[in-house]
C-alpha cells in the first residue's frame, strides 16, 4: 500500500480542494445569483412602471375633499342598479333617490376597463333614456373581469361638480 489518502478507486491521485477552488465556487455561485436578480429586475421595471395612479401626489392633497364628497354621496342615499346586457354591448344604470324616485338630468361619463391592462379601455357616455335610466352602447366585451367607473354631474347646476361616483367590478362568463 502506498498510504496515500488522496487517491480514487483506480489509484490515480485526486487534487485536493484548495482555497482557490472554494473562492472560485463562491464567486460563480453569487455571480449567477446577481445575474438572475439583474434579469428579474430588468423585466420587472420594463414591463410595469409601478405607477397605478397618475398625479398621485396631487390626488393625495385632495384626499380630504374626496372623503367629504363620499360622505355627501352617502347622505344622498341614491340607489344604483347597474346592468350589463347578455350580449355585453350595452350597460344600463338606474338611479333612484331614498324615496324611490328617479334621478334625472345627469351627465354620466366613465370608463370600462380591464383590471390588469389599459389596452381594452372603453370610454362611456351614458345617455338618459328615461328619467333616472341611463344607457351606453359599445363594442361587445370579451369574457373575464372588467371594472366600470362612472361619474355623474348634475346638468341643472351651473357648476360642473361630480355629484355621484360608482365603481364596480363586473365578471362576464365565457359563452358555453
Amino acid at each position: 500500500m502506498s498510504g496515500s489518502i488522496n487517491s480514487s478507486k483506480g489509484g490515480a491521485p485526486v487534487k485536493p480542494i484548495t482555497g482557490r477552488h472554494v473562492f472560485g465556487g463562491f464567486v460563480v455561485f453569487f455571480g449567477v445569483i446577481f445575474a438572475m436578480n439583474g434579469v428579474f429586475m430588468y423585466y420587472a421595471v420594463s414591463t410595469h412602471t409601478g405607477l397605478d395612479t397618475t398625479n398621485s401626489y396631487r390626488r393625495g392633497l385632495n384626499y380630504n375633499d374626496r372623503v367629504r364628497a363620499e360622505a355627501r354621496q352617502m347622505r344622498l342615499g341614491w340607489k344604483p342598479v347597474l346592468a350589463l346586457n347578455a350580449r355585453a354591448d350595452e350597460v344600463t344604470l338606474r338611479l333612484r333617490t331614498k324615496s324611490n324616485l328617479p334621478v334625472p338630468n345627469l351627465v354620466i361619463t366613465g370608463v370600462l376597463n380591464r383590471p390588469t391592462t389599459a389596452d381594452f379601455d372603453r370610454k362611456l357616455v351614458l345617455q338618459e333614456a328615461s328619467p333616472g335610466r341611463y344607457v351606453a352602447n359599445f363594442k361587445p366585451l370579451s369574457p373575464g373581469n372588467w371594472i366600470i367607473s362612472l361619474r355623474a354631474v348634475d346638468q341643472t347646476k351651473s357648476v360642473n361638480k361630480i355629484v355621484y361616483r360608482l365603481r364596480k367590478r363586473l365578471w362576464l362568463k365565457p359563452p358555453k
